[in-house]
């Protein structure tokens, strides 16, 4: 019997209303917990099916055998599909099932398997699943003891169930853990994007908004002296040029300090962030290399980038990020060994391409192993090239 994956039951879903909306397909066996496992769980069914092919059981049987089979698939597909599955009908109808087919059927411990699978997922805590386990195992176990059955058909009904429903309490408290890092992780990246926004506004103003004021008045004045005083227009009309050159710098140097703190902190951070996520790290910083603050800026946004994308997509298990000087050049290496990518690169990487490449930089991608990202800048103070002189 399988692992089986876990969906995000609720309380909602355990106790309130039942939804019969169904999920995409798609989304099913794309969720990150179990994949395509419930394509390939559902096979074990099979089993139920041995003694009547075994046997050679009348019409009416295979018959009654087929139509509960059916009802177990429309239980078990709709823990996956309905947007909010009901799962104690679910794994009840399950029980219910083995009760139902035991006594004719010794493939009808399959259903208490299903059952004592799926429990350690829809509860909430390791006790919860230990009494559910606890209550199948009985049921199962009085029926058989009624029934009068062997001592290994007693095993599979009760015992069975219990060895393959305790395995999975690992799996799914796990699995819990998991969505609660998730959520706190898109928690934190709202609120630092809040609070990013917040600082934008608060620069801006700072930056703008007094050197605006002056800018209008200034405008103002001059469209006014423009007849009367030819001359002293001329005057104010150059300080606008001059305070407008000065505002644009201003807000140069302010947007080149966005999302940015030192490339030491930032490597930091990365490395608690990868940390958090489950991977060993190593990284190993040249404390001696000096950089101009724009090449720093560049550099510290690719390494949030390439952070970023270890932790949503590498599913690697160990990253290494190197920072070293070799002939007059920064070069900056992160390397992970997970999954790797053939695919082109995104809005993300490709503004990180860009901004290296403004400043005179290299940076190579390769997905062998892993992925290597390597990004050289040259250590010289240099103007972004397509940016020249302008203002």
């Amino acid at each position: 019997m399988p692992v089986m994956g876990s969906r995000d039951f609720d309380k909602d879903s355990m106790s309130g209303s039942w939804s019969l909306k169904l999920r995409p397909f798609r989304s099913v066996i794309h969720d990150r917990d179990h994949g395509w496992g419930p394509l390939l769980w559902w096979l074990y069914l099979g089993f139920f099916f041995v003694q009547p092919a075994v046997e050679h059981v009348s019409r009416n049987k295979w018959i009654f055998d087929i139509l509960g089979a059916a009802i177990f698939l429309i239980l078990y597909w709709g823990m996956f599909l309905l947007e909010r599955p009901r799962p104690l009908v679910h794994v009840g109808g399950m029980v219910l099932l083995g009760i139902v087919f035991l006594p004719y059927n010794a493939g009808g411990c399959t259903f208490f398997i299903f059952a004592a699978a799926m429990v350690p997922f829809m509860v909430s805590t390791q006790a919860r699943a230990i009494a559910g386990l606890g209550a199948i195992a009985s049921v199962a176990a009085i029926e058989g003891l009624l029934l009068r059955m062997g001592a290994w058909e007693l095993f599979w009904a009760a015992v069975f169930p219990v060895f393959i429903g305790t395995g999975n309490i690992f799996f799914a408290e796990r699995n819990r853990m998991n969505c609660q890092l998730r959520k706190a992780n898109e928690e934190i990246e709202n609120l630092a994007k809040v609070a990013e926004r917040e600082r934008i506004a608060r620069d801006l103003h700072d930056v703008l908004g007094h050197t605006l004021s002056v800018i209008t008045l200034k405008s103002e004045l001059a469209g006014k002296l423009i007849d009367r005083d030819p001359q002293r227009a001329g005057k104010e009309i150059r300080e606008v040029e001059q305070i407008s050159r000065q505002a644009l710098s201003d807000v140069r140097d302010a947007i080149r300090g966005y999302r940015s703190q030192g490339l030491v902190a930032e490597l930091a951070q990365a490395k608690t962030t990868l940390e958090t996520a489950g991977l060993a790290v190593q990284c190993d910083a040249a404390t001696t290399v000096k950089l101009p603050p724009v090449q720093e800026s560049v550099l510290s946004l690719a390494v949030r980038e390439a952070v970023t994308n270890v932790v949503r997509h590498a599913r690697a298990r160990t990253c290494r990020m190197r920072l070293e000087q070799q002939n007059g050049s920064c070069r900056l290496e992160i390397h992970d060994d997970g999954l790797g990518s053939s695919n082109g690169e995104g809005n993300g990487l490709r503004g990180m391409r860009e901004r290296v490449e403004m400043l005179g930089g290299t940076m190579q991608r390769s997905s062998e192993a892993g992925t290597t990202l390597t990004i050289t800048l040259p250590l010289t103070e240099v103007a972004p090239q397509g940016e020249g002189s302008r203002n």
